[in-house]
């Protein structure tokens, strides 16, 4: 059962929360799409809609969790919508997206890797092994079985450990 606070302590509890969890949530959701702008459009929709049921939760759920799943949902239905956007080009190129501060060589290929990698199983390898998810709970989020996950990781996994070994080839031939 929800408490009933008012609106200006439900607005700091808010506030809060988001501004501790902003940037994990962020990170989360570029694991998952590759592109820093569309992780800032889907964290923002994660908190816009955890706004919206902000008074209705209890405080004593898991928080995180309720927002990973809001983030691996946008993103899995706004890939199946994906067809249907339409996007303006401009002539100027966008902001580049903030550079870690300790980011090793081999985690940007990680990274790029991960980026090729179909869409269902980065999810499921996002939520499994960034960020630590058990499987069950890895299932609940993705909202399928734990079979589909175990699946959905392995051949995620081989996908990626592919896509490893091609990519100093690959990186060599772009230079």
């Amino acid at each position: 059962m929800a408490v009933t606070r008012a609106p200006s302590t439900m607005d700091d509890e808010f506030t809060e929360y988001v501004t501790s969890r902003m940037e994990h949530v962020r990170f989360t959701a570029y694991l998952l799409c590759g592109d820093w702008h569309e992780a800032q459009d889907l964290t923002q929709t994660a908190f816009v809609k955890l706004y919206l049921v902000w008074r209705r939760i209890s405080h004593s759920d898991p928080i995180d969790a309720y927002v990973h799943t809001i983030v691996v949902r946008t993103y899995l239905n706004e890939r199946r919508r994906l067809w249907r956007k339409r996007e303006r080009l401009t002539a100027l190129a966008p902001e580049p997206p903030p550079q870690p501060v300790t980011a090793p060589e081999q985690r940007m290929l990680v990274w790029h890797a991960l980026a090729q990698v179909p869409r269902r199983q980065r999810a499921a390898l996002v939520l499994r092994y960034w960020e630590d998810l058990s499987l069950v709970e890895t299932a609940e989020r993705l909202g399928c079985s734990v079979g589909t996950v175990k699946s959905q990781c392995a051949r995620g996994l081989r996908t990626l450990r592919q896509l490893l070994q091609d990519q100093p080839h690959a990186m060599e031939r772009e230079r």
